[in-house]
């Protein structure tokens, strides 16, 4: 896939990848659910996107928070206790002989239906839950020269309409906003809040750097995200002023630099928002040193050794 914060070169292993589907471990040809899954018919379901570095799951505990909290919230019994949730990804990555450089999606639905209709009482049995683990490691180009977002019309919406705290299956609110993006020939979108605040992109949080301090927006409009929440850690630990507030497009505009953060890539920089140029149009000089940060943190954390 080329483009955009996912952009990643093809790896032909992932052709014969195995997938874990309800605990059965499957050759990806064979890895299918039922047409009345609750995840194909209404996109009722949760997902986490997690990285295995040196045999071991990134963050993990911070990912399980996310996803056993979402659950609760929209009633969905994973059926599965976290250690044993944890066990299952673990399983997978060893059956294809994984260990780094691996980008996994864990996929959970509320289960197979007896018919096409949205009431969780026309479910039967237990949940689906698909673990796709991938060799997939970011384009190290577009870590560099960075990204160019388009302000879409679709925005995020309030918690008393869809929750944008849930990493839920229906994704339409950001899969429109990136197709508008892309047709601006932008890579990602940059979304507003109900107010007209900066809230988040479609698939990445975002950030700005002005005079120094490092600005993401307030939170209340995206979901929580656990790279963006380190990055903010680790720019107050480096001395730099560190907020969650609310700013305007204009403030993005005049901003020093700018940068977005996600699981699959860590940070990478922004160079254009709606056609302007941020900062001089290269990596600024906040965004490489948390770049940095970031990595060295996830090594001291999880590399070779690593208790």
């Amino acid at each position: 896939m080329k483009g955009g914060s996912h952009a990643h070169a093809a790896d032909v292993r992932n052709e014969q990848v195995r997938i874990s589907v309800n605990g059965r471990i499957v050759p990806r040809a064979q890895a299918v659910v039922s047409v009345f899954d609750s995840g194909f018919l209404l996109g009722d379901g949760i997902w986490e996107g997690i990285r295995l570095h040196n045999g071991r799951l990134v963050f993990i505990e911070e990912h399980l928070d996310r996803l056993y909290e979402a659950a609760r919230a929209i009633d969905l019994d994973i059926g599965l206790t976290r250690a044993e949730l944890e066990q299952a990804i673990l399983d997978v990555c060893a059956a294809n002989g994984m260990d780094s450089g691996v980008h996994i999606r864990l996929v959970i639905s509320r289960g197979e239906k007896i018919t096409p209709y949205q009431s969780p009482a026309a479910n039967r049995g237990g949940p689906t839950i698909v673990i796709i683990p991938e060799w997939k490691e970011p384009d190290p180009e577009v870590l560099t020269t960075g990204l160019r977002l388009f302000t879409v019309h679709v925005r995020r919406g309030a918690p008393d309409v869809q929750d944008p705290m849930w990493n839920s299956l229906s994704k339409l609110n950001c899969i429109t906003a990136c197709i508008q993006a892309g047709k601006a020939g932008a890579d990602e979108a940059l979304m507003l809040d109900p107010h007209g605040f900066v809230a988040t992109c479609n698939s990445t949080h975002f950030f700005i750097v002005r005079k120094g301090e490092v600005w993401t927006s307030s939170g209340r409009y995206c979901l929580k995200g656990i790279t963006r929440g380190k990055v903010l850690e680790l720019a107050t630990a480096a001395g730099h002023v560190a907020r969650e507030k609310d700013f305007s497009l204009t403030e993005v505009y005049g901003a020093d630099e700018a940068f977005v953060t996600g699981t699959f890539a860590g940070l990478i920089p922004v160079r254009e928002v709606d056609g302007r140029t941020i900062g001089d149009g290269g990596r600024g000089s906040v965004t490489e040193m948390l770049q940095r940060a970031y990595r060295g943190h996830v090594e001291a954390r999880y590399g070779r050794g690593a208790a």
